[in-house]
């Protein structure tokens, strides 16, 4: 009787380089996120801008703030819809931050020129004195 020892399988190595497949996959899908999502998220108030042909300013060290304003006379601030006391007090914040804001106005072609008056005489008690009207070029 000899006693012996039964040949086993080896069993499965550990595996040792990482899958790269599954990461791959991931990244594929937030490419195409952002080349969906990078279009809208320029200016989410539609407006038609008045066209005209300069050499654009470019001044990056002051700061910005977008404001546009739509057809119906609506004033966003970055998006958001502000009127009265809150449009006021976000343009004040601005000014208190730094007085060299300069708002870049976004307004549309049919707003009334009234109306674009009478947001610069606010931004100027609120203490900014920069405006930059924002134009497109013509086609």
């Amino acid at each position: 009787m000899s006693f012996g020892r039964m040949e086993r399988t080896p069993g499965s190595a550990p595996m040792g380089e990482i899958n790269m497949t599954p990461l791959i996959d991931v990244m594929l899908v937030l490419l195409v996120i952002f080349i969906i999502t990078a279009p809208l998220m320029v200016s989410a108030v539609r407006v038609e801008l008045p066209q005209a042909s300069a050499t654009p300013v470019a001044d990056a060290a002051s700061p910005s703030l977008e404001v546009a304003i739509d057809k119906a006379g609506l004033v966003y601030v970055r998006g958001k819809p502000l009127a009265g006391t809150a449009l006021e007090a976000v343009l004040r914040e601005a000014a208190t931050r730094d007085a060299m804001t300069e708002v870049q106005l976004r307004a549309d072609t049919a707003v009334p020129y009234g109306r674009v008056v009478e947001f610069m005489a606010l931004a100027n008690r609120a203490g900014l004195s920069r405006v930059g009207f924002v134009a497109q070029e013509p086609k």
